[in-house]
């Protein structure tokens, strides 16, 4: 028997989404002979009393549970000797701020399987709230362009009760002409591309982009477009970029001579020249006024994303000439969407969504784990100790 446990999220600001919602966490207990318990929260975008009235046990101390599942990160005062969780880990780059969580849950023996981790035969992630924050994400670059521009306004997000209230939300206002382009055709940039259909935008090809006028159109762009191999112009190996993409260049800086708004959807490895520069943004021919950067990987591929966002404040401006933030729509600036927690904006719709995916593609493998060993290879500690994927990171979890 499964016995799953459901972890309040404690993160700062509350994270409102959850792993499984109330009628996914007791389908559970029929589907997979699991046995469910419930950690109260005031924050989930579902409540405690949505959970007990599916007949579901709410228990502050998961001290029974084996496997312990959440969102983000936990709290170190809360992590439980010896368990198995899955969450977003945000380790696998070595990320400094989360390497006292590393630390404590060696030190505590725990078994850590990290979402983002969790991929196919094709190495392709199989789980994730992209959908949902290319969806939001998008919506915030509209809703920006709006307000800098005194032409139209949107509800926020997360003043929406749902994502069918935000389409609403688009259809009931007028848009003028706008030219957006979009970066990366996953699942961040599937949620984008149905704002752009919800918004009555046309997707077109490059030259007619670079080229037309007058109405709301928007163009995609793959790494194959914006990154080209120096020593063979004009080439692009999907397979060489993957490895060595830090032998590309950008070739993005056309479309901030043409575009009003740029929505980054595409993942960025770290290792990757930005899209474009601080000479490119002084450039008198820039166009673009808002930047809404889902991916929000700070100074990253987009070098505008000095800081994240947050949902109460999702905005900022970066000023062309200078290079220093400002107020979100100051005359020479750029304004920034940089929120790094976008589907908390529609906490139930994404978490019934990532819950979907949880029960099809993840749960069975705890019963029986597939011939890609998904699960396997998706786990960084067992029972506190590397495993041979993430050997790399034994100088960052145990260095001083």
């Amino acid at each position: 028997m499964l016995k799953i446990g459901i972890i309040r999220e404690g993160k700062t600001p509350p994270d409102k989404r959850v792993p499984f919602s109330p009628e996914q966490a007791a389908a559970l207990l029929e589907n997979f002979n699991a046995l469910v318990q419930v950690q109260p929260s005031p924050v989930r975008g579902f409540s405690d009393e949505e959970y007990s009235a599916r007949g579901l046990v709410l228990k502050e101390d998961l001290g029974d549970m084996d496997i312990l599942f959440g969102v983000k990160e936990v709290k170190i005062k809360d992590l439980i000797p010896a368990k198995t969780y899955l969450f977003f880990s945000h380790t696998i780059k070595k990320q400094p701020y989360n390497r006292d969580l590393m630390k404590a849950m060696i030190e505590k023996k725990i078994t850590l399987i990290d979402y983002e981790c969790l991929r196919d035969a094709r190495h392709d992630r199989i789980i994730g709230f992209g959908y949902y924050a290319g969806l939001v994400g998008a919506y915030n670059g509209i809703r920006a362009y709006g307000l800098r521009n005194g032409t139209f306004s949107l509800k926020p997000a997360h003043e929406c009760f749902d994502k069918a209230e935000m389409f609403a939300e688009l259809h009931r206002i007028s848009l003028p002409p706008v030219k957006i382009i979009i970066t990366g055709t996953g699942r961040v940039g599937k949620g984008a591309f149905e704002i752009m259909k919800q918004a009555g935008f046309t997707q077109v090809d490059r030259h007619t982009f670079e080229t037309g006028s007058g109405e709301r159109m928007y163009h995609v762009m793959n790494y194959d477009e914006f990154y080209t191999h120096p020593t063979r112009p004009g080439a692009f190996e999907k397979a060489h970029f993957y490895t060595h993409s830090h032998e590309y260049v950008s070739v993005f800086t056309p479309m901030t001579r043409v575009a009003d708004i740029f929505i980054s959807c595409h993942y960025w490895d770290g290792k990757s020249a930005p899209l474009f520069t601080r000479e490119d943004m002084r450039d008198p021919r820039w166009t673009m006024d808002v930047i809404a950067d889902v991916t929000c990987d700070i100074e990253g591929s987009v070098p505008t994303t000095i800081r994240p966002s947050t949902i109460a404040d999702p905005l900022y401006g970066i000023d062309k000439t200078e290079f220093r933030e400002t107020a979100a729509f100051e005359k020479n600036s750029i304004t920034v969407m940089a929120v790094d927690n976008l589907p908390c904006e529609l906490p139930r719709d994404a978490s019934a969504f990532f819950g979907k995916e949880l029960t099809e593609k993840v749960l069975p493998l705890f019963i029986q784990d597939n011939e890609a060993r998904t699960l396997e290879r998706a786990t960084i500690l067992k029972n506190g100790e590397l495993t041979e994927p993430y050997e790399y990171l034994r100088d960052y979890a145990y260095g001083n």
